[in-house]
């Protein structure tokens, strides 16, 4: 799709790679130890410079920085209080990289309180947010993974809000990915492109592949499917090139949702 670039430009990725699951069948497309080597196969031939994940366990993310390599250094933690469970980690090269700060806060009316809950979501949500500096053109930027709640259509919104007032925080260029489970017709669509931020995948000088849905389920990539997983960017970042990347490997998907890739300048 993109793999390994050369300065000025980025590849960035954000990828659900689904949750270990238990009790599945030997044969279901969802079981861990037949997606962990086509995971690793995609991340090994991609190696993009920043990876957004979500979704992630304690040891499932062990296993991609494995797959990445002792170059990559990861950040975030787990979303409940005792920062156990799901995580919205952010990997990244350190050979391009330098960060400065990193925050994690929950999206909710208590953001600095771990595990917290609003706005009508039944599990925490969370937002990862990295400050990062480029050491190839000494420009710094923001980054922001976030999992919107998949129940509650007031807390994606309110999430929206959320995430749109941190980016016009920063005065500097900023990259937010996620999974928002929301499509593009959507009221926190609306709300995160009405502000400082555009969709990548609109504005992208090149679209590496059809506009396919992001969350597949395991099953063929559709064609104009919901777009669920995000690549935006402030005004000043050039998008060269983006892919949503359905690739498959012996006919069988790594996760099920699509990564979505993007070449970027700063």
């Amino acid at each position: 799709m993109i793999g390994p670039v050369e300065p000025p430009d980025l590849h960035v990725m954000t990828y659900n790679i689904r949750r270990r699951v238990a009790h599945v069948t030997q044969h279901s497309p969802d079981l861990w130890t037949r997606r962990r080597p086509l995971l690793k196969t995609l991340l090994q031939r991609e190696m993009p410079t920043i990876l957004a994940t979500q979704e992630g366990l304690p040891d499932q993310l062990e296993f991609v920085a494995q797959a990445l390599g002792s170059d990559y250094k990861r950040i975030g933690r787990g979303r409940n209080a005792d920062g156990s469970g799901e995580q919205c980690a952010i990997f990244f090269d350190t050979r391009r990289l330098t960060l400065h700060d990193w925050k994690q806060r929950a999206l909710s009316d208590n953001p600095y309180v771990a595990g917290s809950r609003s706005w009508g979501n039944r599990l925490p949500r969370i937002v990862v947010s990295a400050d990062l500096t480029d050491k190839a053109t000494g420009i710094r930027f923001s980054v922001f993974n976030a999992h919107f709640d998949h129940f509650s259509r007031t807390s994606r919104a309110r999430s929206a809000t959320m995430l749109n007032d941190l980016v016009k925080a920063t005065d500097a260029p900023a990259i937010v990915l996620g999974d928002m489970n929301a499509g593009v017709r959507s009221a926190p669509y609306r709300i995160l492109t009405s502000g400082p931020l555009r969709d990548a995948w609109t504005t992208a000088n090149e679209r590496l592949s059809p506009a396919w849905g992001t969350f597949s389920g395991y099953r063929r990539p559709k064609y104009g499917g919901k777009r669920i997983d995000w690549l935006l960017v402030t005004g000043t970042i050039t998008v060269k090139a983006i892919g949503i990347n359905a690739s498959r490997f012996r006919g069988t998907a790594a996760s099920d949702h699509e990564p979505v890739q993007a070449r970027l300048t700063l």
